[in-house]
C-alpha cells in the first residue's frame, strides 16, 4: 500500500506539472493581451508555489525509492556548503539577521552533490526563514572520523533562535506537511514539506537527521553522515 501510494505521487505530479505550465503560459498572454494587474500576479504566485510543492512531491517520492540513478561520486563539501550558506546571506542582511558560517576546510565526501547542495539549502532556508527574537542563524560543518580531510563521513549543525517552541513539535518536524506553529508559518508561504526532503536525501545517503530545542527558544538540526 505505501509502495503504491508513493508510485501515486511521482505519476500524479508529473500529471499535474503539465496544467500548470499551461495556466502560467496562458496567465502570460492575458498579461500582453489585456495589461497587468493585481489578479494575474496573484496567479502567477499560486502557480509557482503549487508548481515548487509538486517538484518536492515528486523529488520526496524518489528519493524514498531509492532510485538507482542517483550518482554518487566524490565531491568538495567544504565548498558546497559554503557556497550554498553564503547564497542566504544577503537575505539574512535584509531581514536584519545574523548569518554566522564555521566551515571546516577540504572536506570531501563520496555522494549525490546536487542532493546534499539540496539539503543544505533546505535547511539553511528553513533557519532564515523561522528566525525571530534574536535573529541569530548559525551553520557549522566539521570532518568525522579523522583529522584528514578524506574523513569517514561529517557533521553539519544548523541553528536558529526563535521566540518559541514546543518541544513536543520538535518530534514531529521532519512529517510531511506538519507545521509547528500554523499561523506564522502560513505567512511564510511554507507547506511543512521541505524538512521532510532533507530527511529523505539523508536517509538515502543511510545517515542520521536529529531537531533539538535546549531552552525552547532555538532550533538546532544536526545532520550526520
Amino acid at each position: 500500500s505505501y509502495e503504491k501510494q508513493k508510485r501515486f505521487i511521482t505519476d500524479a505530479g508529473h500529471e499535474i506539472k503539465t496544467p500548470l505550465t499551461i495556466i502560467d503560459a496562458d496567465a502570460e498572454l492575458v498579461g500582453l493581451d489585456c495589461g497587468e494587474n493585481e489578479w494575474l500576479e496573484d496567479i502567477r504566485k499560486q502557480t509557482k508555489r503549487l508548481t515548487a510543492l509538486t517538484n518536492d512531491l515528486i523529488y520526496l517520492a524518489k528519493m524514498e525509492e531509492g532510485q538507482k540513478s542517483s550518482t554518487k561520486i566524490e565531491f568538495p563539501l567544504s565548498d558546497v556548503v559554503e557556497e550554498t550558506a553564503e547564497s542566504f546571506r544577503a537575505r539574512a542582511v535584509n531581514e536584519n539577521k545574523k548569518l554566522d558560517i564555521d566551515i571546516q576546510p577540504e572536506i570531501t565526501y563520496c555522494g549525490d552533490e546536487k542532493a546534499i547542495r539540496q539539503l543544505v539549502s533546505i535547511l539553511v532556508d528553513n533557519a532564515v526563514k523561522y528566525s525571530d527574537g534574536i535573529k541569530i542563524i548559525s551553520v557549522k560543518l566539521e570532518g568525522q572520523g579523522g583529522t584528514s580531510k578524506l574523513s569517514k563521513g561529517f557533521r553539519l549543525q544548523v541553528f536558529n533562535s526563535c521566540e518559541h517552541i514546543e518541544p513536543e513539535s520538535v518530534k514531529h518536524l521532519f512529517d510531511r506537511f506538519y507545521r509547528a506553529e500554523q499561523s506564522r508559518n502560513s505567512q511564510t508561504g511554507g507547506y511543512g514539506i521541505g524538512l521532510s526532503v532533507a530527511k529523505a536525501v539523508v536517509d538515502a545517503h543511510k545517515g542520521k537527521i536529529t531537531a533539538d530545542t535546549a531552552d525552547g527558544k532555538s532550533l538546532r538540526i544536526t545532520v550526520v553522515m
